[in-house]
This record gives C-alpha cells, structure tokens and sequence, in this order.
C-alpha cells in the first residue's frame, strides 16, 4: 500500500504527548509528513520530537493544552513559523472519566466537554482557514477526528463520555457539509477497545475492572492500528474522502 502521497505534507496532531496522538504522528512522520506535535505534556512531546528526527523526519514539539484557545492559536502561529501551512489536522486529544450520572461529578463532565468537544471545536476554528486555502490550491487537505464507538453504542455510566463522542461524530458529520464543496475532506473515526493512557485515568475502581476484563475477553487495538487507518485515510486521492470509520477487535462484536 502506497503512502507516498504523505510525504512534504504538514500535519498539526493534538493529543501527541501518548496513545493514537504519539502513534499518529510516528506513522505520518516515517512517510514524509512534517509534524507538530501538541499536549500538555512537554517532556513527552520533546521525546517524541527527538525520535522522529533521529529517524529522519521532521516534528516540532508544542506545549498546548486544547481547552485553551490562546495556546492553541499560538500552537498554529508556531506550525506556521516552522513548516507553512497546514493541511493536515488530527483531533486525537481526548479523556474517558466514566462515573453514574447520579454521582453529580460535575468536574469531570466539564473536562470531558471541554477536552473532547470544545477543545476539538477550537482545533477545528484555529486550523480550518489552512485547510480551505491548501484545497483551493489543489493541495490535499484533511480534518481527522478520533471519537470513539461510544458514540454509537451506550455503556453504563459512560453517558457524558459517549454523549461528547456522539456530538463529535456529529459534528464530523455536519462539517463535511460546510468543508466538503470546498475540497475539503472530513473523516470520523470511531475505535473500539484501543490500548491507550484513557483507561488511567478513570477513578472508579469498579469501572476499570470492568475495562480489563472487557481488554481480556475481546483483545484490543493498539495505537498503532489507528495510527496506521488513520494514514492510509489521508494518503487516499483527494477526490476520494473516507467519512465514517469504525475500527473494533475483531472480538467486539
């Protein structure tokens, strides 16, 4: 499978401090994709920087968290200084903190809404005027957000969660609505059980038993099967957009 359409292109990867971010933003790199790598995680993005230009590939490490619209306007300005324009965005910045609705855990519902949908939106806001202007001049552009089949399917006291991938995916939906007259190519994808940090930060120990027991029954993807769906999606001619992507364990029914 030929990937070579990736290479001199310029992607912006939120998310990139671990799981599909980190591993996105490898796999985009190996192909010839300059990369700039956000999170909040400083000490990670520059690890991550580190080892994809001892590989040959070109990453810029920016320090942003997505539910600071400042830093990610400043995150854009330095891509920009950097690499040019960006044609490339990958919204793989996310958290899963699943509670009952009845436990009142109002923290965590604004984190979850902040992070995975409002933070996404500012993404979206700060880097569309980029990816208009790389389609108008013939140039491959693409928008590539990572929900989650908890958009589809419910789980108990997973509903805030699933309630901001749900309103994620729909707004991939619309978007493509908006962009795709402009040559502008929206892509949804929606993982099953992946390996990822996600999983860590739940605080309910009841709840993270059920997800190892789920990882033990079904098996689970790794980051860098996304990773690599998320490269072939984009290397794909420009007149061809792959929408809507669900990617499950072969076991997860």
């Amino acid at each position: 499978m030929s990937y070579a359409t990736l290479a001199g292109r310029t992607a912006l990867v939120t998310g990139a401090a671990s799981g599909m971010g980190a591993a996105t933003a490898r796999a985009l790199a190996a192909h010839g994709t300059r990369v700039v790598l956000t999170a909040r995680r400083a000490d990670r993005l520059t690890a991550l920087a580190d080892t994809v230009t001892a590989h040959g590939g070109q990453a810029l490490a920016v320090t942003a968290d997505v539910t600071d619209p400042a830093a990610v306007r400043a995150a854009a300005d330095r891509a920009h200084e950097a690499f040019g324009r960006v044609d490339l965005v990958v919204n793989a910045a996310g958290v899963m903190l699943p509670n009952p609705v009845a436990a009142g855990r109002a923290d965590e519902w604004r984190r979850m809404i902040d992070t995975n949908l409002t933070g996404a939106l500012t993404v979206i806001g700060a880097l569309t005027p980029d990816l208009v202007a790389a389609a108008a001049d013939g140039a491959p552009a693409d928008l590539v957000n990572i929900s989650s089949i908890g958009a589809h399917i419910p789980f108990p006291d997973y509903a805030v969660y699933g309630a901001t991938k749900a309103a994620l995916t729909y707004l991939s939906q619309s978007l493509r609505t908006e962009l795709g007259p402009r040559d502008v190519r929206v892509t949804n994808i929606e993982p099953g059980l992946t390996e990822s940090e996600l999983a860590g930060h739940v605080d309910n120990a009841r709840l993270a038993g059920q997800l190892d027991g789920m990882a033990d029954a079904f098996g689970t993807l790794s980051a860098d099967d996304i990773a690599d769906l998320v490269a072939y999606t984009v290397s794909r001619p420009r007149h061809v957009n792959l929408r809507q992507i669900v990617a499950l364990p072969t076991r997860q029914a």
